[in-house]
Formats: structure tokens, C-alpha cells, sequence
């Protein structure tokens, strides 16, 4: 019943899909030749557009606009529906590819979560006696024929203006070119309060400072994250390349010519440069999260006198570089552009919160100072500390380290470790102190330049007791602490509060261990079996269990997803997913995992058969119950296999997800990237390693690349080979570090920094086990 069900759900979703496109393609004249992309020898591959389409709760939430890595402006399109209509909420991160309308260009937002955020300062080009009254009501047509996009650069052409509209970036500048094929006056629109549709804007503030050929601005901006705290207040300092003919700003709506100043909620100008035809109009823009003459510091010190050409090709050089922290070789194109499109997307966070003079808005509202590192946030930590952040430990420590250093700052201005820091405020998004895993992993591994006694202090005191009132910790942690597992009739999300909290209480052993307090350590160690207690040995399914531990009755195979469609709670113990999803997540005790299925031979039956239940489509409407490659719970699990003695399975299924579950497609990942967890995810497997986050170990897996050279950020290289590599070989024969065969599929943290070669051969068959 329920597969007719979620069947019927879903031909009625595809159809009003398929109704809302015939309204949003317009007419349109043929394609004209775009600008080249100019992109370096490892960016050629990136195709910005992967993940920017898909069935809304299960696309990529990306965004194909222009950003520096790690950058905090990210300078994109915000589309849009015919009208500005807005009946679903679908491109969280302001676009949205079956969309052919776009609003402007706003200067910032999260990368691929499942949140609507931010969207300030957007700029919209017009012509002729265009209205920026009907700004929200009129979005402007476009063909994606005549749209490109590499990393630090995207262009669009425009046809019902007509003009060329071309966006880079610096961290906190966004760089804009306009090139008018009309005689009609060219306008731009710059609206001091916008935000991404659902959002609301204060404070706002917009000043023309036409003798200088200057625009300054503020907002603050109220959405779905930043609503959580007291919104962001973003400020911008403005320039542009040719003078005023006229101006005007607006106010709640009206308009008015030869008014310098405007300001309430509802806030613009109105830039007026007459007839430019074939003239490109260049205008920069200057964030800051503190102040206008910090925007301004920020827009001299990173564009000063480059012009878009220039800052076009310092962005596209960095991005090289950043990319260059991988290489890869492969006879096969698709896996080229899905991997540097994969490492591309994990470095869009966390971003750059730090001006250039070293200040930053506090987690207390007050400005900061960063002397010694770079002051990050917007870190979707319950998602990346499972992917991307052992990968900026690995290839990117400066950025690591800046963000071990940024969570302790959050910890003291706001009182506890966030679990979700998006701008200067506690999202409070997803449960349980993801920080933990990150902190102790990275200290592990040798990371340990920050404030590692601060940081074990907050870390304990959020499995201790619960958080003061208002800030994020451990639901129902008392009931945790005392019965050793969170009630189900205290509690919704019971069983994955339970198995998530003892996860992080593995970690803080681990870090406690490593401090040199092995009483500590032993307390939180003991903390880390909790997830035995909601472990039911009949049904073999960590099980929702009441105060007086009686079972509650299990639902193995009705996910969330389908609780939200019916209305029902029959998953109310599991977040985001069901029962089966959430078999396997003690990564901190796999051998006592297993042992709770009744040994090895068991837990690969099991496991197995729940791959084997995977939804065969990428990023369909329904996830289905079985291995779910789009959410962050489960997507450890084929390495498992691993523990129980198969690596040769683990090889098999990772292959699968890398070919099955990615792809060159608008929709190529499977869910939501939730900050390049996703990406990270296939950038580990390609060449053949994967994290056991929380600590400093990785298994051993299969390369989907011929090679792959690491540049270890220690300044020595890893090189990965795979011999006889192909679609047919992707069973491993043999695989040795050095020289050294390695016999159990697993390798430290040191003995990867070390630097080597790392030499797989590889078959069309599984070898004989012993």
C-alpha cells in the first residue's frame, strides 16, 4: 500500500513539474556565442551547474554563480518563475536550473543546504524606462544556452534588456561586467534589501555618492537560518566604472528621481548611465559583516585597481590552486568532471568571515579581532565532519586549523560549541555536537595549533548536562546520562539522538586520551557503548525505547520522508530517514556493532541486503529506506563491509555509488551537498580512501582513477596508483603503501602524511580469501 502510495505522490509531483516548465521558457531569440571560460588545467573539468537541479528535497542545492574558495561573497543568480511566482520552495540556494527567469544577482548564501539563506545586495541590469517597482514581478528571461560558468566566473546573456551580464569574485568582493546591446539608457538596479525568497530585510540603508562614482549600503536580513538569531547585518561599499546620467533611490516602493539616500525596509537605487551600448559598465561591490568602511578596506585591498578582466584571473588562479591540491589521471571524462567538480564544491565552505583588517562580527554581536588565522563560519557541521572537514585536514590544514581556532571563538562569545555556525549566530540546525568529532579528529592528526584545553572544556560540558537555556546542545541529555540512552517517550528523534551522542562521546575519549586525563577518557569511553542499550537483539535494529525500557514498535522500513507525505510518526524515533538507515552508525565501535548482529558472517547478510535495497535512481523523489547516498546518516556504511572482514564489498558498492549515485547531470548528487559533504564523499572514494571520522584512521577502498597525487598540505605528496584500473577491474588484488602490503584495508593519519606511494592492482574478480 505504501509503495502505491508514495508511487501515486510521485506521478503527481512530475506532473506539476512538467506543467510549471511550459511556463518557464518563454520566448527566446537564437543562442548567440558566449564568452570562453578560460578555465586552468584542473578547473576545465569543474561544471558549476552539476547539482543546481533535481526534485527539490532531493537536488544538490548548489549554485553556479562566482565565488572565491572559501569565499564569503558568492555572487549568483537568484531565479525565478514566470511572475515571481513562487510555489514550491525549490534552489535553496537561490537558483534553481529548470527555472529560465532570474530576479538579479545577490552577493551571498549557504552552499547545497537544505535552507533558503541570506541573499544580500542584489543587482539587476535594465534598460530604457524600465520599473525596479516591478523588479519582483517581472524577472528577467534567459536560455541556459546562453549561460556559462567556471569556478570564479559565470555569464549570462540577458535577451530582453538586451545586454551581456558577467559576474567574478574575490572572498568579500563581488565583481560584475554589463555590456548593453541597446541604445536605451542602462540601468542598475541595487536593492540594500533583498534576500532570498521567504526572507524579510531591516535596517536597510542606501546612499548614492555620485561624485565619487560610489554606492554604500546595509541590511539586515532575516531568513531561514539567520532568522534564528537576530539576522545578519551585511554592509557594502560600491564602485563603478563609468559616471551617472541620473539616479534615483526607492523606499517602500516609491521611487524618487534626484534622491541620494533612501532607507527602511524596502530599499534601493536606481543607477542611471545612459546610452553605453558596447561600453562594458564594470561595477564592484565590497562586503562586510561589520562595517561600510570595513566593505571598502575589503574592496581596495583585494580588487584595488584590477578591473574584471584582472580579478577574473586571480580568482581563476587561486581556484587552480586550490584544485591542484589533487591531482588525478583518467581515461574517462565523466569521472574527471564529476571529481574537480566534487573537490570544487567542497571548498565553497566554510566561509570567510574575516575582513581584511582582521576584524569579524562576533558570536555576541561584537566585533572581533583574528590575529593569527581567518575567522570562518557557515560550517554544516553534523554533515561535514563526517566528509569535508578530514579532507581540509588533510589537503587544506590552514583551513582546518582556521576553523578549530573560529569554534572555540564561538564557544566564548556564545557560550557552547555550535553545532551549525551560520554568520555571527547559533543556527541550532540538526542535534547532538558534531564539533566534537571535528575537534578531536584534528587534534589527532596533528592539528593542534588553537586552544585545545577550552575546547575539551566546552566539549565536556555539553555531554555533562544540558545547554543554558537558548543555546543548542543535547536534547534530553539528562535522561541520556542517567538511563544511558534518550527515551522515546521524552523525546522525538530518540534513537538517533542516542547513537549520535555516543559518537561524539567516542570522541571526546579519544581527545581526552590524548590530553594525557585517561580517568576522563575512561568516563566518556563508557558514555561511547550507550548505543548497546537501544540495540534489540530479536528485530537486530536499534529500537525506540521508553523510561521504563519497554520497546516501542518498530517500523523498519517507514522513513521520515514518508511520515511527512501520510502525516503519520511512525519514524518519530529517526531524523531524516528510517530504522534501517540508522543500523549502522557506531562508527566508533564497529567490531562491538557487529557483534550485536551475532557476528561477521550476520552483519554482512544484513548490511548487504540493505544495499541491495538502495533505490536504483539518482536522486529520485523517493529515497526508499535502503542505503541512501544523498543524507549524511548511512553514507559510511558500504565501508563496513570492511570491518567485517569483506573489503571486497566495499569495493563493489563504493563503485557503484561513485557511478550510480553521481553523475554530470543538473542533478548529478543524490541529495542535498549540505556544505560539500556530499562531494567530499566522492572525492575520498575516487582515489580510494575514506575517513573514519572522529579519529585519525581511514579505510582502505578502491580508486575509480588510474592515479591521483595528493599534495598533503605538509609539503610532502601522496601518489595513488591502480593498476589495470577499469569499469570491469574494480576488485582489489593487492594494495601496498611504500612496498608495505597492507592486509587489513586500513591506514593512519601518519602513515598517509608521510607521503609515498600508495599502489593498487586491480581485477575483475574478488581474490580468494583465506
Amino acid at each position: 500500500m505504501l509503495q502505491i502510495v508514495n508511487r501515486g505522490f510521485s506521478f503527481f509531483l512530475s506532473l506539476i513539474f512538467s506543467v510549471v516548465g511550459l511556463f518557464t521558457t518563454g520566448k527566446l531569440p537564437s543562442p548567440t556565442p558566449m564568452p570562453a571560460t578560460n578555465a586552468g588545467e584542473c578547473s576545465q573539468w569543474v561544471d558549476p551547474f552539476i547539482g543546481t537541479g533535481g526534485i527539490p528535497w532531493m537536488s544538490g542545492n548548489l549554485f553556479p554563480g562566482a565565488t572565491a574558495p572559501f569565499g564569503a561573497v558568492r555572487l549568483s543568480p537568484d531565479s525565478a518563475f514566470p511572475f515571481g511566482f513562487d510555489p514550491f520552495k525549490l534552489g535553496l540556494a537561490g537558483y534553481w536550473y529548470p527555472q529560465t527567469r532570474l530576479f538579479g544577482f545577490s552577493h551571498t548564501r549557504l552552499s547545497g543546504t537544505g535552507v533558503r539563506d541570506m541573499g544580500h545586495f542584489r543587482v539587476t541590469p535594465a534598460a530604457g524606462s524600465a520599473d525596479p517597482a516591478k523588479r519582483l514581478t517581472n524577472p528577467l528571461l534567459f536560455a541556459h544556452a546562453e549561460e556559462v560558468a567556471a569556478p570564479g566566473y559565470y555569464a549570462v546573456r540577458l535577451p530582453s534588456i538586451p545586454c551581456l551580464a558577467e559576474l567574478t569574485a574575490t572572498a568579500h568582493v563581488g565583481a560584475q561586467r554589463y555590456t548593453f546591446e541597446t541604445e536605451k539608457d542602462a540601468h542598475l538596479w541595487v536593492d540594500a534589501t533583498s534576500f532570498l525568497l521567504g526572507g524579510r530585510a531591516e535596517e536597510g540603508l542606501i546612499q548614492i555618492l555620485p561624485e565619487s562614482n560610489a554606492l554604500v549600503g546595509e541590511a539586515r536580513v532575516f531568513t531561514e537560518f539567520t532568522s534564528r538569531y537576530d539576522g545578519l547585518k551585511a554592509y557594502f561599499y560600491a564602485r563603478f566604472n563609468r559616471p551617472l546620467q541620473a539616479y534615483a533611490t526607492w523606499q517602500e516602493g516609491e521611487s524618487t528621481q534626484g534622491r541620494a539616500t533612501a532607507a527602511g525596509v524596502d530599499a534601493g537605487a536606481d543607477l542611471n548611465f545612459g546610452n553605453i551600448k558596447g561600453k562594458a559598465l564594470e561595477f564592484q561591490l565590497g562586503i562586510s559583516f561589520v562595517s561600510v568602511e570595513n566593505a571598502r578596506l575589503n574592496l581596495e585591498a583585494e580588487a584595488g585597481a584590477l578591473d574584471f578582466d584582472g580579478i577574473r584571473a586571480a580568482t581563476g588562479a587561486e581556484w587552480e590552486a586550490r584544485l591542484s591540491a589533487i591531482t588525478i589521471e583518467s581515461d574517462d571524462p565523466d569521472v574527471k568532471t564529476i571529481f574537480y567538480t566534487s573537490l570544487y564544491h567542497s571548498m565553497m565552505m566554510p566561509t570567510d568571515f574575516t575582513d581584511v583588517n582582521g576584524e569579524y562580527l562576533g558570536f555576541d554581536g561584537e566585533t572581533g579581532i583574528a590575529e593569527d588565522f581567518t575567522y570562518r563560519t557557515d560550517m554544516s557541521l553534523w554533515d561535514t565532519c563526517r566528509t569535508a572537514h578530514p579532507l581540509y585536514a588533510l589537503i587544506a590544514p590552514d583551513v582546518q586549523l582556521d576553523s578549530l581556532k573560529s569554534l572555540v571563538r564561538m564557544a566564548q562569545a556564545g557560550g557552547v560549541l555550535p553545532r551549525w555556525p551560520t554568520g555571527n549566530g547559533y543556527s541550532g540546525s540538526m542535534f547532538g555536537d558534531p564539533a566534537d568529532i571535528v575537534i578531536a579528529e584534528s587534534y589527532l592528526k596533528g592539528i593542534t595549533g588553537f586552544d585545545v584545553e577550552t575546547a575539551y572544556t566546552y566539549m565536556k560540558r555539553n555531554s555533562d548536562a544540558a545547554p543554558p537555556e537558548g543555546l543548542p546542545g543535547r536534547s534530553a541529555v539528562e535522561a541520556y546520562n542517567t538511563l544511558g540512552y534518550v527515551p522515546a517517550d521524552v523525546s522525538k528523534t530518540s534513537v538517533s539522538y542516542t547513537l549520535e551522542y555516543a559518537w561524539e562521546d567516542a570522541s571526546i575519549a579519544l581527545l581526552a586520551d590524548a590530553l594525557g586525563k585517561p580517568e576522563e577518557a575512561a568516563v566518556y569511553r563508557a558514555k561511547s557503548m550507550n548505543y548497546k542499550n537501544l540495540f534489540d537483539p530479536e528485530t537486530l535494529y536499534f529500537r525506540p525505547r521508553n523510561t521504563d525500557g519497554s520497546w516501542q514498535k518498530l517500523y523498519p522500513h517507514m522513513s521520515s520522508f514518508y511520515d511527512d507525505i501520510l502525516g503519520t510518526k511512525y519514524s518519530a524515533a529517526y531524523c531524516e530517514g528510517s530504522a534501517q538507515n540508522w543500523r549502522w552508525s557506531a562508527q566508533q565501535d564497529p567490531q562491538g556493532m557487529i557483534a550485536l548482529y551475532g557476528g561477521k558472517e550476520a552483519f554482512v547478510r544484513e548490511l548487504n541486503t540493505f544495499m541491495e535495497s538502495a533505490s536504483p535512481f539518482l536522486a529520485g523523489i523517493d529515497p526508499g529506506a535502503g542505503y541512501w547516498q544523498g543524507n549524511e546518516h548511512d553514507i559510511h556504511a558500504p565501508y563496513l563491509f570492511i570491518e567485517a572482514g569483506r573489503p571486497d564489498l566495499t569495493q563493489k558498492w563504493v563503485r557503484w555509488a561513485l557511478t550510480e549515485k553521481h553523475s554530470t547531470g543538473v542533478n548529478g548528487l543524490d541529495g542535498n551537498d549540505d556544505g560539500g559533504t556530499l562531494s567530499a564523499w566522492y572525492v575520498w572514494s575516487a582515489i580510494g580512501l575514506y575517513p573514519m571520522a572522529g579519529t585519525d584512521r581511514y579505510w582502505v577502498g578502491a580508486p575509480i582513477v588510474n592515479k591521483a597525487t595528493v599534495a598533503l598540505g605538509n609539503g610532502k605528496t601522496l601518489t595513488v596508483t591502480a593498476e589495470n584500473q577499469s569499469a570491469k577491474n574494480l576488485y582489489v588484488q593487492r594494495v601496498t603503501l611504500n612496498g608495505v602490503e597492507i592486509t587489513d584495508s586500513k591506514l593512519t593519519h601518519a602513515q598517509i602524511t608521510a607521503g609515498g606511494t600508495l599502489a593498487f592492482v586491480m581485477g575483475a574478480k574478488a581474490p580468494v580469501r583465506a
